[in-house]
């Protein structure tokens, strides 16, 4: 997992985690990564200092404890409440149902929506990948679909 700062065109700056660098990349090209404050998708990345274990020996005295960290190394940190704890996992289940319930058509969700919405083929359960443009096409001709929930990593 990688977690990266980032900034809206408006200036609001936020955290989000990634499995590694190209699902943010990917997820960023596919306008999936939005600002919490204004729902904005034009966001990038922030500078960010990275944070590294140190290799410095501790003399056979000295405590363990590890020096205060300075205001420019301090990242912004929130507690969830019980209630966004539990929304939280409801989208996981959600997520997992869907996922579970349903044929993964990856790249071809597009063309597999349309042949369903038309009646070339029988309706089932599918999730897959759609661009922007893709996802807008789609719903113009009527059909109806939904974007799975994005969820960090429940280590987090």
């Amino acid at each position: 997992m990688i977690r990266y700062a980032l900034a809206c065109e408006r200036g609001h700056e936020f955290e989000s985690w990634f499995a590694d660098s190209a699902a943010y990349e990917k997820q960023a090209k596919r306008k999936l990564v939005t600002c919490p404050h204004c729902g904005s998708a034009r966001v990038e990345k922030a500078i960010m200092a990275p944070r590294l274990a140190g290799t410095r020996k501790r003399t056979k005295n000295a405590p363990a404890v590890a020096p205060a960290p300075d205001a420019a190394e301090k990242a912004p940190v929130a507690m969830l409440s019980p209630q966004e704890t539990q929304f939280r996992a409801k989208l996981k289940e959600l997520r997992d149902h869907l996922t579970k319930n349903a044929q993964n058509v990856g790249q071809k969700f597009p063309e597999e929506a349309r042949k369903m919405h038309y009646g070339e083929i029988e309706h089932r359960s599918i999730y897959g990948e759609a661009s922007p443009d893709e996802a807008k096409k789609l719903t113009d001709e009527g059909i109806e679909f939904h974007p799975l929930p994005i969820l960090p990593d429940d280590r987090n």
